[in-house]
């Protein structure tokens, strides 16, 4: 079957949100419940500033195949705010408490971006043996220097958002990433009714302490010293693991530029990638139905005794 137009895509989302206690609060998340099959499912795991809300065209591609669940990550589209850091290791303590409850057991497929990425990274390379399968796009790992990181100006932006009395008037009085990072990061643009959803979360000064939080956790030049260390734990795993990998460019790009999309096929084991075409850093909003539709082929590809008769 052809693929939608990429003009078809739809604002609509069209998923009832369940919620969660996860820790001391509680995260909202997509289920779509797939009871045909029931030893594999498929997770998708968003990034800044965004949420589950992202992957609404490119799940209903998949959710055919295996159960979808696609969360909102904690402080995020309509998962609670509790007071805590928003460091990446929160960020990975929440999410491990929620997989833990919701998937406790089974094979795992992972489709990830931005943060999702590194989330999903760290999470696979303590869990190798669950994960038969990861589809990745415009990934965080661990940038040797700010070039690696992004083109001169998005690194002078960014420079700006970890200069702390700066960053926390650009972010969070001036709500910067929602305004203007976040659309234009989408070739076409967002509708108006995509803006409002994504910043729904985020009316408040108070609630954008995930968003600034973000851009600081980014592992530039060996800092912060946590988060680089991880980053480069998960990505020691990805380029030694033989699991089945997907990976997802376009032009310009960001974090993945023609340069970085040609070095990682070259270097990553059983590795297939798919050039989208014009893409910023949000491919899922510009790419939404090539994005699913090779999802879905993508897992039929897999080892087949992953999944139920």
């Amino acid at each position: 079957m052809a693929n939608p137009p990429e003009s078809s895509i739809s604002s609509e989302f069209p998923f009832m949100l369940q919620n969660i206690d996860v820790l001391d609060s509680k995260m909202a998340y997509i289920d779509t419940k797939n009871t045909k099959i029931t030893t594999a499912t498929a997770i998708f795991l968003h990034g800044n500033p965004t949420s589950s809300y992202i992957w609404r065209n490119i799940i209903p591609h998949v959710s055919p195949k295996l159960r979808c669940i696609a969360p909102d990550l904690i402080g995020m589209g309509k998962s609670g705010k509790p007071d805590i850091a928003y460091r990446f290791v929160d960020h990975a303590r929440y999410l491990d408490a929620f997989l833990d409850a919701i998937v406790p057991t089974g094979k795992v497929v992972f489709i990830i971006q931005d943060w999702g990425s590194a989330l999903g990274f760290h999470w696979a390379s303590r869990h190798q043996d669950r994960v038969i399968g990861v589809a990745f796009m415009e990934f965080i790992r661990p940038f040797a220097t700010w070039d690696d990181a992004g083109e001169k100006q998005g690194q002078e932006t960014f420079k700006a958002f970890r200069t702390p009395d700066v960053g926390r008037k650009l972010l969070i009085e001036d709500n910067l990433f929602i305004k203007a990072i976040l659309p234009g990061g989408v070739v076409r643009g967002l509708s108006p009714e995509e803006q409002a959803y994504y910043q729904a979360p985020y009316l408040d000064e108070k609630s954008r302490e995930p968003v600034y939080r973000w851009p600081n956790e980014l592992p530039i030049e060996g800092f912060p010293a946590d988060v680089y260390e991880i980053a480069e734990k998960y990505h020691d795993w990805l380029l030694k693991s033989d699991v089945p990998k997907l990976l997802f460019w376009a032009t310009p790009g960001v974090f993945v530029r023609d340069e970085q999309a040609k070095w990682y096929s070259e270097n990553l084991k059983n590795l297939k990638t798919v050039f989208l075409g014009k893409g910023l850093h949000y491919l899922q909003e510009d790419h939404p139905h090539r994005i699913g539709s090779e999802v879905a082929e993508f897992i039929d590809t897999l080892d087949s005794s992953f999944r139920s008769s």
